[in-house]
């Protein structure tokens, strides 16, 4: 379905998600991969222990990490996978569900990266 006066996709079953900037399909966007940034040789990972705001609920969060959403998202995969735990990319940062530190400071240094916090 198109609005009829300017001719932008309202919505559409059969493209999926649309990017809001370009009109095309999350899949075929251009605006979002030249966002992007390149994933540096050395990359220095922060870790906090968030409790504010979440119910009193622990959160581990890895944050100035590279803005790539590709590699976050496998950063966030694999960190579920290695703590055994929920979590979510949230600004750029990897959250994990509860207190995680050692268990992530552990998992980075493994892959190379620098760890503080």
């Amino acid at each position: 379905m198109t609005d009829r006066g300017g001719g932008r996709v309202v919505y559409s079953t059969g493209v999926g998600r649309v990017c809001p900037d370009c009109g095309r399909s999350q899949d075929d966007c251009q605006c979002s991969k030249s966002a992007d940034d390149a994933i540096p040789a050395k990359i220095v990972a922060k870790l906090r222990l968030e409790k504010k705001g979440r119910g009193g609920k622990a959160v581990t969060v890895v944050y100035d990490l590279p803005r790539n959403a590709a590699f976050l998202r496998r950063l966030s995969q694999e960190l579920k996978r290695a703590c055994g735990t929920g979590g979510t990319i949230a600004d750029g940062t990897v959250e994990l569900q509860g207190d995680l530190r050692d268990r992530v400071r552990e998992c980075l240094s493994k892959k190379g990266f620098v760890v503080k916090g």
